[in-house]
C-alpha cells in the first residue's frame, strides 16, 4: 500500500473490513482519500479522465464536460491529485491528468470483504 497517496493521505496497509480494528492514523488517511471520492464532480472528473481517447485529459478538456469554471475544475483535479488517484503531466503551459489504477484498485480492494476478495481471486 505504500505509495498510494500523498505522505498525508497514503493508503493504510489494513483494511477496515478485515475483522481487526483499524488504528486511528490509518483511518483517517483512508477517509481523507474516501472524501476525494465523495464528490459528485470529482467522480465525473475521474470518469472522463478514464474515458478519454488517451486515458488523460487536460482543465479545458474537462471544464465544458462539467459546465464547471477552470478554476473549480483545477480545484477538483487538486485534490485527487493529492489523494493519490490522478497523476499530473506538465507539458509545456498545460497540465494532464490521468488515473492511478493502483490507487483505485487498492481503495477497491481495502473496501471489499475478505471472503469477498478470496472469491473475486478465484475465478
Amino acid at each position: 500500500m505504500a505509495g498510494v497517496g500523498t505522505a498525508k493521505t497514503a493508503m493504510p496497509a489494513i483494511s477496515p473490513l478485515t475483522g481487526d480494528p483499524i488504528k486511528r492514523a490509518d483511518a483517517e488517511r483512508l477517509a481523507g482519500v474516501l472524501k476525494a471520492f465523495a464528490d459528485p464532480a470529482r467522480l465525473r472528473l475521474l470518469s472522463l479522465i478514464q474515458s478519454a481517447p488517451e486515458g488523460e485529459a487536460s482543465v479545458s478538456d474537462l471544464t465544458a464536460a462539467l459546465n464547471l469554471s477552470q478554476p473549480t475544475v483545477s480545484h477538483h483535479l487538486r485534490i485527487l491529485t493529492e489523494a493519490g488517484l490522478l497523476e499530473r503531466d506538465k507539458r509545456g503551459v498545460w497540465a494532464y491528468y490521468r488515473l492511478v489504477p493502483a490507487a483505485i484498485a487498492q481503495i477497491a480492494d481495502l473496501l471489499t470483504p475478505p471472503r469477498k476478495r478470496a472469491t473475486k481471486k478465484a475465478r
